[in-house]
Order: C-alpha cells, then structure tokens, then sequence
C-alpha cells in the first residue's frame, strides 16, 4: 500500500501498488497541467495573430471569406487541442501481462495489453536525434520485427523509466543488468 512520486518541471511520475501482494503494479506519468495551459495559450495567440495579419492585409475582405477564415482558424485548434496528451501509465500485471494506456485530453483513452509470454525483454534506450537526445523505454516482443514503445508520446527522463523498467524486468522474469544490450541473452 505504497505510493513513490518523482516530481520534475515537466512531469510527474506516481509508483502505485494499493493491491495486496503487489498482484497490479501502476506506473503513471502525467505531463505538468502548466506545460498543457502555456501551449493552449500560445496556440490561441497564434490563431488571433494570423486572424489579425489577415484583416490588416486584406482590406476588401467579404464577410464569407471572413467566416471561412475563423472557421478554418476554429477547427484548426479544435484538432491541436484534442490531440495532446495528458498521461500515459503502464499496468504490471505479473500473471497476465502489461497494459499501456494513453489518456488524450480529449477524455479519449488508447489501451494497449500485451501478455507477459509475449516480452522477452524491456530495454532502456538512448535516442539520439540531430536536435535533442532523449531516453525511451521499449519492449522487445517474441514474434515481432520491432520494438514497441512503452511511452508513445511522453518523453519522461531516465530517472522516472529504470523505476518502470525494473517492475517490468521483474515481472517478465528477466535479469535487471543495464549493461547488457537487447542482443544479450
């Protein structure tokens, strides 16, 4: 009946294990509400920017272009703002397996359960882009060519993904050695 948290900037990670004998294992990460507020703002600010170069460009505007204009211009946020995500968890199930979720700030939630027969390894992985360098936790499945990401679109720092990373060693029955690379046995 543990609850361990890890606050950064940007996101929050809560360890929560409230069932008896640790039979469901819950590792949330939720993206900071402020970050989600800074880009609704600025995105509002965008589209009133746009709409205010538009009319000061166009002088002889009609009104039907006008509406098209900020219709367009509505729809356009609409899409932005449904598609941002506010948390994504995995659930350890060590009989059964592991259940991904994603929660949109729609309300949608994407839910992806992969049984535990199936992980042959989790591995912790650097990612090196020519913008940034970030770390990614993945699955390494039997019968799969590639890997499937554990986080699909939160980037949580490496100090938040080896806690999630040792429940899944743990309950997949792998050794937890990070020296070893996903080729090891």
């Amino acid at each position: 009946m543990a609850e361990f948290t890890i606050r950064n900037h940007r996101y929050t990670y809560i360890h929560d294990s409230k069932y008896p004998s640790e039979a469901i294992d819950t590792h949330i990460v939720v993206l900071g509400s402020s970050n989600r507020k800074r880009f609704i703002i600025c995105l509002v600010a965008f589209v009133l920017l746009v709409n205010t170069l538009v009319l000061f460009k166009v002088k002889d505007i009609s009104i039907s272009i006008l509406l098209w204009i900020f219709l367009l211009s509505a729809i356009f946020v609409k899409l932005l703002v449904l598609k941002p995500v506010v948390k994504e968890s995995v659930v350890v199930m060590p009989a059964f397996g592991v259940q991904l979720e994603t929660h949109y700030m729609s309300g949608r939630i994407e839910r992806r359960f992969v049984p535990i027969d199936k992980i042959l390894k989790p591995v912790l992985i650097e990612c090196v882009n020519p913008v940034t360098c970030y770390w990614s936790l993945s699955l390494i499945l039997r019968g799969e060519a590639e890997l499937l990401l554990v986080f699909k679109e939160l980037r949580p720092p490496v100090k938040m993904l080896i806690h999630i990373w040792k429940a899944l060693c743990r309950s997949s029955g792998c050794k937890e050695n990070p020296g070893t690379s996903a080729t090891d046995g």
